[in-house]
């Protein structure tokens, strides 16, 4: 069995071929790399079960589905299972596993996306978000972004002549989330101390759109800048895609954000004790006011 490993040639350069390929036979064997895959794969596909069961538990008990985590975690498991054919060799299914493991990606962060939007609009346009944002319209958009992302995805590395030009699309593309999940963070920073949304509340959403920032600047954004570069380092390329495959895990703490417990009690002890004398202030106005009245 020939084993995985970071391709580092400068002339396939593309962003599906260049970071993940298999070794020639006659090359020596990178074994890192592949206890890496494997502990990854094996660690991330049990805890993403895990968490896609405990979805489908809150779903029986009449809770608020939280539609996008649950494809967030769908496109996590696709490329834990592309990663098992990319690990075990399977040279038939090479071309399309990888092209399926990048749409998976490219879904993942659309994803992120959703759910950074849908926390911003809960504190700045809590009114709209109540009586606009419907679970239909939730749906329409996961089933378009599971049709557009693969095929933009697809034509993106299918069409160009030049492989270089296929690497500045799909990283531009993919750089566009950056300065969205910037603006929804401080968006919702600035509205916090006018929303009526308890002080809970607020920690995990805020805990929820820093997590979703750091997922997407040190776990995607290198491998992004990297599949843009003329040249690749083979270490740097291998530190890269242990990043990438990194990346399905650390979505995993969105679930646990969105729960309710002993995350709380982390948070207000951590960042968000601001906001509990916020709304304490806004309890002894209104207070000094109805006594006024």
């Amino acid at each position: 069995m020939d084993d995985f490993h970071i391709n580092n040639t400068s002339q396939d350069k593309t962003f599906d071929d260049s970071n993940i390929t298999f070794s020639d036979p006659y090359e020596p064997p990178v074994d890192p790399m592949i206890v890496v895959a494997y502990i990854i794969t094996a660690i991330g596909l049990l805890f993403t079960l895990m968490a896609i069961y405990a979805v489908y538990s809150l779903v029986r008990k009449d809770h608020v589905v939280p539609i996008y985590v649950v494809n967030l975690l769908i496109s996590d498991l696709i490329q834990f299972c592309c990663l098992i054919i990319l690990v075990t060799k399977i040279q038939a299914m090479k071309f399309v596993t990888i092209r399926i493991y990048l749409s998976s990606v490219m879904v993942s962060i659309c994803f992120m996306v959703c759910i950074a939007l849908e926390r911003y609009l809960v504190i700045a346009c809590p009114l709209w978000y109540r009586f606009r944002h419907t679970i239909k319209f939730s749906v329409v958009l996961c089933v378009m972004i599971w049709v557009l992302s693969p095929v933009l995805c697809v034509l993106t590395l299918w069409a160009p002549q030049d492989l270089y030009i296929a690497n500045i699309i799909m990283g531009t593309f993919l750089l566009l989330p950056l300065p969205l999940f910037i603006f929804f963070l401080g968006g919702t920073i600035r509205a916090l101390s006018a929303s009526r949304v308890p002080s809970d509340e607020k920690r995990r959403i805020v805990g929820i759109l820093v997590l979703v920032l750091l997922i997407y600047t040190l776990l995607f954004l290198p491998a992004i800048i990297l599949s843009m570069a003329e040249k690749h380092n083979s270490h740097l390329t291998n530190l890269v895609a242990v990043f990438l495959m990194l990346s399905p895990l650390a979505d995993l703490f969105l679930y646990v954000f969105m729960r309710k417990g002993t995350i709380d009690k982390l948070l207000s002890s951590v960042c968000c004790c601001r906001m509990d004398s916020n709304d304490s202030s806004r309890m002894d106005s209104n207070d000094i006011t109805s006594s006024t009245a």
